[in-house]
């Protein structure tokens, strides 16, 4: 079982509300975003050095992204770039991409490797709120939920209204539109996955202590939210 390491506000209550809030068409939660990780600390004895420098490269690759786009995630304008040289949702969202099928390969079939590393995440819209448990799953479930959150974050910037070359009231291009329901998909596929396939490989203890963000209600209305946007 994962060693649980949780702050009182992850049970719930009262939550802090962000104190940007730019405009939205589709609800997007709030970045869960990762702490770094000394893979070489806790599995040099177990895997390869290779194995383990690729690992800690994916890794700190999202750990360095996710910082950077997570103070602008809920800036409506679309970028290109940031101060910081390039990082994008869609950068950020193929590190996850190219991550998590590596971590998958590592912890699947019962390995023991699972409970080996102590994985902390935190809420970018309340530092207090932050959570460290030494089970990979949980690492998995939190990877899925930001992949989740980064689709619905790029679903909405194509869905605010701009304004049009002829200068009339800013409207929603059918491109953006289909685009969008790609996207939708993506994030309904993440969570369903989250829900289906991630939750019941931890233990119900943890589960009863994980952020109110991964918990299974608030995953399920995320990913109905994802789907009844196909038909809005």
């Amino acid at each position: 079982m994962g060693c649980l390491v949780s702050t009182p506000n992850d049970s719930g209550g009262n939550r802090r509300l962000p104190a940007n809030i730019g405009e939205v068409s589709v609800f997007v939660p709030g970045l869960r975003i990762p702490n770094p990780v000394d893979f070489s600390q806790s599995l040099g004895d177990h895997l390869s050095k290779p194995l383990v420098e690729r690992l800690s490269a994916l890794r700190t690759r999202i750990d360095v992204m996710a910082g950077q786009e997570a103070p602008t995630i809920t800036r409506t304008r679309r970028r290109t770039a940031t101060q910081h040289g390039g990082s994008t949702l869609a950068d950020l969202q193929q590190a996850l991409e190219d991550y998590l099928p590596v971590l998958l390969g590592l912890i699947r079939d019962g390995s023991p490797l699972q409970h080996k590393v102590q994985f902390v995440w935190v809420n970018q819209e309340d530092d207090a709120e932050e959570t460290a448990i030494s089970n990979a799953w949980y690492e998995v479930l939190s990877v899925l939920h930001l992949m989740a959150s980064l689709s619905l974050s790029q679903a909405n910037l194509l869905l605010l209204p701009r304004t049009s070359a002829d200068g009339y009231q800013p409207k929603v291009s059918e491109e953006s539109r289909r685009t969008s329901i790609d996207i939708f998909l993506k994030a309904a596929g993440y969570l369903d996955c989250a829900v289906r396939q991630v939750l019941p490989l931890l233990p119900a203890e943890l589960r009863r202590g994980l952020p109110v963000d991964l918990r299974e209600g608030v995953l399920r209305a995320l990913c109905l939210q994802a789907l009844g946007q196909l038909s809005g």
